[in-house]
């Protein structure tokens, strides 16, 4: 695949989007300078500073750890324009002025590389007029590029080009944004606000306004349109408080003053309770009020009738719930056909949604699918408009949405256009999604990039494959899939619910790594969505230990610790393609194979304290044996217990890696690991380690004895963990799991640097993880996981 090289971005701005774009270059390590103005006071460089040691304390954190902060080089415009040459992509990213961005470009013009892609990160700012201020050797290179906040999170990023923008830049930074930021693209016309805020604001502007026709309260509006609708869980007016009422008005102003013919143009007035908030600062979750307002641990809500604070926590009404997990068809028949508000309102806001949608489909994207993408991608949604009106049925629906705007009842009296109603049954098919101004089905990207997604992102509708039907398949059992997609390495999916480790997937799991040594270059363990695995099945033990308690567990548990052994040591390499939560078990599963190839996103730990237990996998004797290693490898007498404290640390706190970066940190991936920016690269990449690592010769790594810390190093543990104890940091509960774990992972009642095997370890663990389950506390934990998914503390 042809690459875009990028040996440096420069960023200009560092403000709020400014900064965290360039934490998210950090992130995924590609080398940064990120410029401003210079200071009128103190060092020039000042403003950047601020900024840069702002992004260690912002929530959710845009950096995977604070310390790599350090990475981003500050820089102003007065002093170090010169390193503007040596950087192959320039990221605008000021303040949303026209006047200001092209006063910028001005000034860095003379400063740029010939080669160099040059583009805005604007949120609905003409691109075109943007680049006229350009001289025409960089009018070419210049596009627009619309991140999401926060950058490090949100999927989305909108490509804009100009007239004079040449194709193959927009293919370069497509492809770069892609593979090395793991970002999805739509590339969206040079209109106003673009595609996802130009429908998603849209949206909430309509959602402001049914939800006054039906007399709603915004608590019970955001648990309407949150996870119900298969929508963000903040709902609309908690979104827009985290996004910044500020900034949300910012957007309304765009579309006020560039849609004026717009059919919808009427909508698009700021609401009054908006207007009243902004003027009186409370500006959302940065000014700690807006449309909720936390006092003490209550979240109060907004009374727009009198802009007073109120109770909040109101939820819908529960007939309304039920409808909404019903089919889509049934779903909407139901809301369309209820006398009840609530019903009434969100059948409101999804005709108004598919109304606009395919009113301005032809004027703002490509295709229908970049509509839905975006709306996903941007906002959160698991589905975009048109892929719902599609699964409820096509036809049907358009009827209902003419009913209602001959009956005045939508927000405007545009007619749907003429292809709605052309015979069609949807507008995404497996030859490609609806382009109006093409009057075809168009096809995805076939760019090189996409080559590396064997199951990428797709619309409903689209009959893209599906992984865990895909492929020649080698072995199933009920919660793990063996498969191959090329005859040269194997697959292994579990099926399980959050991919919890019982029996059965133990069971899978053992004859994958049979049929591997047979057959295959490597196993990758993988599957389909956001969760690697959650942990050990503890419900599907609970029979067993009510017949014949712990001494029941015992065989259960040494069966687990043999099949995490037996990955470790199988004569072929078995590749964690991780992605989402690698907890307990699943953390074990990880670090037991030869390779782990992580997603960025990837919560790794080992939490069992949560539960009452100890990591009974093989988890402690992972950390002793990594302890031995690092001092081995520093220093044949180093003190192990240096080398282990970490690793003690993350177990008996049950920390979890909120990113790959931490995870490396943490100990749970090693530097010899792939960190992936892109989800869906991930399948590809993995298959590719294990191939390579076959081709290089790959044998299993040799059973072996290593040092423990021994008696001491339980004693200066214990010490530490009575300090926190008498301290009131802990139970005597956690004291007592902390000694547990403690006795393990320095290898029990023996001498420092004694010798042990791996074995030795896992009976210990066995033996304290059994011995905890008799203990009433640790029933405690486990039944009020079980009952509440909550920890209990006790």
């Amino acid at each position: 695949m042809s690459r875009f090289n990028v040996r440096k971005v420069a960023v200009l701005g560092a403000g709020v989007m400014g900064a965290q774009i360039a934490a998210h270059l950090v992130n995924v390590k590609v080398p940064v300078v990120l410029f401003d103005l210079p200071a009128k006071e103190g060092p020039k460089n000042g403003i950047v500073t601020k900024a840069v040691e702002g992004l260690k304390k912002l929530k959710p954190a845009p950096l995977g750890v604070p310390e790599d902060a350090a990475l981003i080089q500050q820089a102003n415009y007065e002093e170090h324009s010169e390193l503007l040459r040596d950087c192959d992509l320039i990221i605008e990213a000021i303040a949303e002025r026209m006047d200001w961005k092209l006063d910028l470009y001005t000034k860095i013009a003379p400063f740029l590389s010939p080669n160099a892609i040059v583009a805005s990160n604007t949120s609905g700012l003409s691109i075109t007029k943007l680049s006229e201020v350009l001289p025409e050797s960089i009018k070419p290179n210049f596009c627009g590029i619309h991140f999401f906040n926060p950058p490090r999170y949100m999927a989305l990023v909108e490509l804009i080009a100009t007239p004079t923008t040449r194709p193959e830049i927009l293919d370069q930074l497509e492809s770069f944004v892609t593979t090395a930021l793991g970002k999805s693209v739509v590339r969206a016309k040079d209109t106003p606000n673009f595609v996802a805020n130009r429908v998603g604001i849209a949206g909430i502007l309509a959602t402001f306004k049914e939800a006054e026709n039906y007399g709603l309260s915004y608590d019970v509006v955001d648990d309407l349109t949150g996870k119900k609708m298969g929508r963000a869980s903040s709902g609309t007016f908690r979104t827009a408080d985290v996004v910044g009422l500020d900034t949300m008005s910012h957007v309304i102003k765009t579309l006020q003053d560039n849609l004026k013919d717009d059919p919808f143009f009427p909508s698009y007035a700021t609401p009054a309770p908006l207007a009243a908030l902004i003027a009186k600062g409370a500006l959302g979750q940065k000014t700690g009020a807006g449309f909720y307002k936390k006092v003490g641990k209550d979240i109060l809500r907004l009374d727009p009738a009198t802009g007073e604070y109120v109770a909040g926590g109101k939820k819908a009404d529960d007939i309304v719930a039920r409808i909404l997990k019903k089919a889509p068809a049934e779903r909407l028949k139901l809301l369309r056909e209820s006398s009840n508000p609530q019903a009434q309102f969100v059948w409101a806001i999804l005709r108004n949604s598919f109304h606009y949608a395919a009113v301005h489909l032809a004027d703002i994207a490509d295709t229908a699918r970049d509509i839905d993408f975006a709306t996903r991608w941007g906002f959160g949604a698991s589905q975009g408009p048109f892929e719902l009106w599609q699964q409820a049925g096509w036809k049907q629906v358009a009827e209902w949405i003419k009913a209602d705007i001959d009956a005045g009842k939508a927000l405007s009296s545009a007619p749907l256009p003429a292809w709605v109603f052309d015979g069609r049954d949807g507008v995404h098919t497996a030859e490609g999604s609806y382009s109006p101004t093409k009057n075809a089905y168009v096809p995805v990207s076939k760019l090189p990039v996409y080559q590396r997604q064997y199951f990428p992102e797709a619309v409903f509708g689209s009959g893209a494959a599906e992984p865990l039907k895909s492929g020649t398949e080698e072995f199933k059992n009920e919660e793990v899939r063996v498969w191959t997609l090329d005859g040269e390495v194997l697959i292994a999916s579990i099926t399980a619910k959050l991919h919890l480790i019982s029996p059965t997937v133990t069971e899978g799991l053992l004859k994958a790594v049979e049929i591997a040594e047979a057959k295959y270059k490597g196993l990758v363990i993988w599957s389909p969505d956001d969760v690697f695995s959650a942990g050990a099945n503890l419900e599907a033990l609970m029979p067993v230990f009510m017949k014949s308690g712990a001494k029941g567990i015992a065989p259960e548990e040494k069966k687990l610790q043999d099949a995490m052994l037996r990955i470790r040591y199988a004569a072929v390499p078995v590749v964690s393609a991780i992605r989402g939560i690698a907890l307990g078990g699943g953390c074990e599963l990880a670090v037991y194979s030869a390779r782990r190839v992580a997603a960025m996103e990837s919560y790794m730990g080992l939490v069992e304290v949560g539960v009452g237990l100890i990591p009974g996998g093989g988890g402690l004797t992972y950390i002793a044996r990594r302890a031995a290693e690092m001092a081995s490898a520093g220093n044949a007498n180093a003190d192990i217990l240096k080398f282990l404290t970490d690793g003690f640390t993350a177990a008996a706190t049950a920390k979890v890696g909120t990113s790959a970066i931490e995870n490396r940190k943490n100990g749970y991936l090693l530097w010899s690991d792939v960190i992936v920016p892109n989800k869906d690269e991930l399948l590809h990449v993995a298959t590719q380690q294990a191939k390579a690592l076959f081709e290089s010769g790959y044998r299993a790594p040799t059973k072996s004895v290593f040092p423990v810390a021994g008696r001491n190093g339980i004693a200066t543990i214990k010490a530490q963990l009575v300090n926190m104890r008498d301290g009131g940091f802990i139970s005597q509960h956690d004291f007592h799991i902390g000694a547990l774990i403690a006795d393990v992972v320095c290898g029990g009642d023996v001498d420092a640097g004694s010798l042990v095997t791996e074995d030795y370890l896992l009976a210990l663990e066995r033996k304290h993880f059994c011995g905890l389950l008799e203990n009433p506390k640790t029933q405690e934990r486990i039944m009020g996981m079980l009952s509440t998914g909550k920890p209990v503390r006790n």
